[in-house]
């Protein structure tokens, strides 16, 4: 029984906060006394053409909610709630819907279009609401535009909404049919082409049969070409989008259209206002992308066996399709660096154009060349910026030997353009272009380095004087130095970086400190360079990396003084601390990876770790993350001197395990855990039981994100290897849940990528888990209690073997395992291991894998296992 609500409605928009809430509140109450009511009540007051448009636009809004939440265990919990409602109320709430199509307010029908998708994506799996499909195909022949658009929208979102798999071909094919002929030039109404336009976007991966029939992808190709040549902008837009979409799903059946496509998408890029411009390049994006990944994946022995093969439409379009992009180059804005979020032609052109260099390498580099040379030292401001972008857009893709004669012709070019250039567009451009030559170009792996003893000074003299610069140019002098240093990784005991360091060091600070630090991502920049730096110095600078500790502790210390702040800078305090916090991470592992420095660096442990903990009383998510992955850091590196600190620090633990809203920090919380588990061994015994009680509760939890449970498991190996047989009172609790994880992974491997990946880390945890329970008992009189639970363990290896889908990290883990069942389990898992069905043809296929690591594994578990048959 529906009742009314309108007024509630207006309430809750009301510019007095007071009203506003008390009718958010009266709205919370009727849900919660009343759901179907309350559900009925929305859906006819959006209904309803009496009623104001502003309550019946919230009544749909809220209606929508009540279906779907972005946290997967809320989304669950409201799918079951509207599984379980009356089949009455379902049917009047629906047919309600279906009527506010034909409603004569544009938002209103909107409104309902998205929340039948939503109903639609809630019942079609469940084989519920059969005759909806039928009857919104009935709408698209009716003679009212509005209808007919409202209805075409629908379509769309319930494409978007429902799986492929869910709806059959007949009505696949009825879908696109109403879609595509509302498409079509004849269709007198803008609203209803842009309707359809947009709803085949949405429905293209439904289209797999219909776009392997020849004559039904040619009339889909042409309709969707002939929009792009619409009057109306926003038809054309959508066109080009469908396109895009297109490049990347049917990648293999282009050849026959390619051509056209060129012709379409180079009149945009030339003529078109900057959407459809935009679009039309994203085209070409996406055909490297598509060429890249089967590029990389089969390499250049390319074979015509493959899963789809590779048509080099990059190549071929080359002569025509780069002067294209280099047009799009000088097509800047005058404000374009200043906004983060800037995209125009101009960036989206060299990004296109990097790509191509990444599909093509070594080709494009003479069909760039002259466009640089022609352009670098006009008096325009617009083309040397355009000639620079092109410059470093190439830097990544041609093979190195093709860049250096060019590359040091021009270094010393871009270096005094990047100080004396009079325009702060090309400044930019340049300091990010040195960054990339630093990032491709530079590094251990080259023969004939870029940069020698004669131009370092300059280098480094010229990036920090641009560190003073407008903040977006001293944002991509960070950048430049953070790959200069990054390039020095590995050059052993001596670093080209050693006499600058702490010239490098103090101006990095004195960015920090600036007054505009907060624009363009400076501070940011500078901090992670600042790690940057620090993280590949050498032993050389120890010294003056110690002398770091004291003031970024002290830079931590100021932000925690108690002063009164305003929400904006609480924000801003917060992304403070969680750089400070990372900063010191970075100190601690530099400074604890060796003996004599981890000596001097222990005088401020306790320090650090008490200011880690005052972190924690700041309620933010970002920072306790950064805080606790610190402190891990700082476990590794004190060893068993950490249990010191754990009294104090076991409620940030506990909280930490607890944060399923924040479910990142409760993934970095399950690491530490590891981190300590390693660094205090048995020390750990008094605070396993809190720590296994929360574990075991999150695996079984709904509202936790699923990527947090393979750390977990992992976690359980950690703790079994610190506390050894005493992990014996959580086996009854803890393998159980390993077993039930083991069987679901067999389950969701191969639905879709995505799925596999997590799969396999999934098992990757479940492996660890074994394998640290088994090391864990190894040599105690308690591993005949493992003795119950290895059929189990070798049939989960068997399945995976069987499935033939697991990564290389799996692979390793894997055979680690077999092998610890045997070494642990000795001659009661000779007999089981002769059994099973694949131990031996997984062992030899580790035996003769390429991976060095996988090789060593099953070396040692061939062993185990010969040592485990003979006693």
């Amino acid at each position: 029984m529906a009742l009314e609500v309108t007024q509630v409605l207006l309430n809750a928009q009301s510019i007095d906060a007071t009203v506003r809430k008390q009718a958010e509140d009266s709205l919370r109450q009727f849900q919660e006394q009343n759901l179907p009511s309350f559900l009925l009540s929305l859906s006819s007051e959006l209904g309803s053409e009496e009623k104001p448009v502003d309550s019946r636009k919230l009544a749909g809004l809220i209606l929508k909610n009540a279906l779907d939440a972005k946290e997967q265990h809320r989304k669950f919990e409201l799918v079951q709630r509207w599984l379980s409602l009356d089949s009455n109320v379902k049917t009047q709430i629906k047919a309600c819907l279906l009527n506010t199509l034909s409603s004569a307010v544009a938002d209103a029908r909107s409104t309902a279009s998205q929340v039948i998708a939503k109903i639609a994506g809630i019942e079609l799996p469940h084989k519920q609401w059969p005759e909806l499909i039928g009857s919104l195909l009935l709408n698209v022949h009716q003679q009212s535009s509005h209808v007919k658009q409202a209805t075409l929208e629908t379509l769309g979102y319930l494409c978007e909404e429902v799986s492929p798999d869910v709806i059959d071909q007949d009505q696949v094919n009825r879908i696109l049919t109403a879609v595509v002929q509302g498409m079509n030039a004849s269709e007198g109404n803008n609203d209803v082409r842009l309707a359809a336009t947009r709803s085949l976007y949405n429905a293209l991966g439904f289209a797999q049969a219909n776009f392997s029939n020849d004559m039904e992808r040619d009339y889909i190709m042409r309709v969707v070409c002939e929009s792009t040549l619409s009057p109306e902008v926003r038809i054309r837009q959508a066109a080009f989008e469908c396109l895009v979409s297109i490049a990347s799903t049917y990648y293999d059946k282009l050849a026959h259209y390619i051509q056209d496509i060129f012709a379409i998408t180079a009149k945009a890029v030339k003529e078109d206002e900057e959407p459809v411009a935009l679009q039309a390049i994203e085209f070409w994006s996406s055909i490297c992308d598509e060429e890249i990944d089967i590029l990389e994946e089969y390499g250049e022995d390319f074979t015509g066996d493959s899963d789809i093969p590779c048509f080099y439409f990059i190549k071929q379009a080359l002569p025509a399709l780069v002067p294209m992009l280099l047009e799009t180059l000088l097509k800047q804005e005058e404000d374009q660096d200043q906004d983060e979020g800037a995209w125009n032609i101009a960036m989206a052109g060299g990004t296109c154009l990097g790509l191509v260099a990444r599909t093509v390498g070594d080709d494009i580099v003479p069909l760039v060349m002259p466009f640089i040379e022609e352009n670098i030292t006009k008096s325009d401001w617009r083309q040397r910026e355009a000639a620079t972008y092109a410059f470093g857009s190439i830097l990544e893709g041609p093979a190195p030997e093709k860049l250096m004669p060019i590359v040091n012709v021009a270094l010393g070019f871009m270096l005094s353009a990047l100080t004396q250039d009079p325009n702060n567009h090309v400044k930019d451009t340049t300091a990010w272009t040195l960054g990339r030559i630093f990032e491709f170009l530079h590094g251990s792996t080259l023969d004939t380095p870029i940069i020698n003893q004669a131009n370092c000074q300059q280098i480094i003299t010229v990036l920090l004087q641009s560190m003073k610069d407008v903040p977006n140019v001293a944002e991509k002098a960070c950048g430049a130095l953070y790959f200069l240093a990054q390039g020095y990784e590995d050059v052993g005991p001596s670093s080209p970086l050693t006499p600058f360091f702490q010239e490098i060091v103090q101006s990095l600070l004195t960015v920090t400190h600036r007054e505009d630090a907060g624009e363009s991502r400076l501070r940011t920049a500078a901090y992670e360079t600042l790690n940057e730096v620090v993280r590949c110095s050498t032993d050389e600078t120890a010294p003056m990396v110690l002398q770091l500790v004291p003031v970024i502790m002290m830079e931590l210390h100021n932000t925690l003084e108690g002063q009164k702040l305003s929400s904006d800078e609480r924000e801003r305090q917060g992304e403070l601390q969680g750089l400070l916090c990372g900063c010191l991470q970075v100190l601690i592992q530099k400074l604890g990876s060796s003996e004599p420095n981890k000596y001097a660096f222990m005088q401020y442990a306790d320090q650090i770790m008490g200011l880690f903990l005052r972190v924690f009383a700041c309620r933010n998510a970002t920072v306790h993350e950064e805080a606790m992955l610190a402190i891990g850091a700082l476990a590794y590196s004190t060893g068993p001197d950490f249990g010191k600190y754990m009294t104090e620090f076991y409620k940030y633990i506990e909280m930490g395990l607890q944060n399923f809203e924040e479910y990142q920090v409760c993934a970095v919380t399950v690491g530490v855990v590891g981190d300590i588990c390693r660094a205090l061994e048995d020390k750990i015994l008094p605070y396993c039981d809190g720590i296994m009680t929360q574990l075991l509760k999150n695996l079984s939890s709904d509202q936790l994100h699923r990527s947090v449970k393979p750390p977990i498991f992992s976690c359980f190996g950690d703790i079994a290897l610190a506390i050894g047989e005493n992990f014996e009172k959580y086996l009854m609790y803890a393998m159980p849940m390993l077993q039930r994880a083991a069987e679901l992974s067999a389950h969701t491997a191969g639905i879709d990528d995505e799925m596999t990946e997590y799969t396999n880390s999934l098992r990757n945890g479940i492996l660890e888990a074994y394998s640290g329970i088994f090391q864990g008992f190894k040599s105690s009189p308690k591993t005949q209690l493992l003795v119950p639970y290895a059929p189990h363990i070798l049939q989960f290896l068997d399945s995976i073997y069987m499935r033939k889908d697991m990564d290389e990290v799996v692979m390793k883990t894997a055979i680690g395992v077999l092998g610890d069942l045997a070494d642990t389990l000795g001659s009661n898992a000779g007999s089981l291991i002769q059994q099973s069905v694949s131990s031996k043809d997984f062992l030899s296929e580790c035996l003769s894998s390429d991976d060095h690591l996988i090789k060593e594994s099953a070396e040692w578990a061939k062993l185990a296992i010969s040592r485990a048959i003979s006693i």
